[in-house]
């Protein structure tokens, strides 16, 4: 890893506490850590993990850049749909791991010039951090519409309106699964001698419970030699059938990079889908300093969907990003920027170009709804809809 740029003195001495952390937590449990546990901790430990430590995570200056960040053609774009959601349903938006915030920024003040304020935009944020970039953000640019944010600590007991989540299933905590000749396992971390003592290392003991469940049915590949790894997100499942006990009317818009499970576990996937990202440079080593790396994999959009349809919503709609927003109206967003010559008018063609462009995030990204008590099409799906390959 010595092409990746090195943390300053305190990121390494913050690492070195989730660390220490991290050891205390596999000794507590008789030597081995589900994966699963050990990303909860990596991302989400209170003050040192990735996502609650402090350090700048979106953006030039972080380790990603999402879509909001490259445009509000993207909030401007998806508020259509937003709309249409609300329209059919109750006047109000969640927004789920809201990043900087800008994206509540863009859809509200896009919702403000469509006529359609939602009355309440509520932003489920676990960071203390983030949540103040949040605020900051809503000041600097809609600080009129500033008053009709509210954050949340929890799922509320019941809603209504249109749940909106952009990156959020890939950062759910997850398994990891080994299908060889031998038998099926998971993967989890250890602890092995090293240099300075004792270091992180992967260990396998043979999968259980409900990992060995959700692997079975999934009828991995079984290499003649060597293995197959591949993650699955039990969490994420989870997460989709507690947001179906509590909406009453509305929809659930997930966007997110991720496969439908067909294509997810193809045998020419034998490495899996986990990555790292550290300022702006991926890398597939989660035991890299700790809490400084944001540790991610794509979605099993099948998985997704039956979770959500086996606890009562309905699957109203799945298709590539770049055929939603073309859907929702992104280049009439476009349009509105004013003569194709001018600076502004490029600069956002470009950021266009790689939210729906095949090559970039168009068809890698994928957009699904799910919903109760919507009975009109949505349009961000009225053309090239691929329910059909979920």
């Amino acid at each position: 890893m010595s092409s990746l740029p090195p943390p300053s003195a305190d990121a390494l001495a913050q690492s070195a506490r989730l660390v220490e952390r991290l050891h205390a937590e596999i000794r507590a449990a008789g030597g081995w850590l589900s994966f699963a546990r050990y990303m909860e901790l990596a991302l989400y430990e209170p003050g040192l993990g990735y996502y609650s430590g402090g350090a700048r995570k979106f953006g030039p200056g972080g380790d990603f850049i999402t879509a909001p960040e490259l445009t509000p053609l993207f909030g401007q774009a998806l508020a259509s749909q937003v709309e249409q959601v609300m329209r059919a349903s109750a006047m109000q938006v969640i927004e789920v791991g809201a990043g900087t915030g800008l994206l509540a920024a863009d859809l509200l003040l896009e919702l403000e010039h469509r006529g359609c304020l939602p009355e309440g935009y509520g932003i489920l944020e676990l960071s203390g951090e983030l949540r103040e970039r949040q605020f900051d953000t809503l000041a600097a640019k809609a600080p009129h519409l500033a008053s009709r944010v509210a954050w949340l600590d929890r799922l509320p007991d019941a809603f209504s309106g249109a749940v909106v989540a952009n990156e959020v299933l890939d950062v759910m905590p997850l398994h990891l699964v080994v299908s060889r000749a031998d038998g099926l396992f998971e993967r989890g971390v250890a602890l092995a001698p090293g240099g300075e003592g004792e270091v992180l290392h992967w260990a396998d003991v043979a999968a259980a419970g409900v990992v060995r469940e959700a692997a079975l049915e999934l009828s991995l590949p079984v290499p003649e030699q060597g293995e197959y790894v591949t993650e699955i997100n039990l969490a994420g499942s989870a997460w989709v059938a507690s947001w179906a006990e509590r909406l009453q009317q509305g929809a659930m818009l997930l966007v997110d990079y991720g496969y439908p499970r067909a294509e997810y576990y193809l045998p020419s996937r034998s490495g899996g889908t986990l990555l790292c990202y550290y300022r702006h440079h991926a890398h597939g080593d989660p035991f890299l300093w700790p809490g400084l790396n944001d540790i991610t994999a794509f979605v099993d959009f099948t998985a997704v969907a039956e979770a959500a349809f086996a606890a009562g919503l309905d699957v109203l709609g799945y298709t590539t990003q770049a055929q939603f927003l073309f859907n929702c109206g992104v280049l009439e967003c476009l349009a509105r920027r004013g003569p194709e010559e001018k600076a502004d008018y490029i600069r956002a063609a470009r950021a266009v170009q790689r939210l729906t462009a095949p090559q970039e995030m168009g068809e890698l990204f994928k957009v699904l709804a799910v919903a109760r008590g919507i009975a009109e099409p949505l349009v961000g799906f009225s053309r090239g809809d691929r329910l059909h390959t979920l």
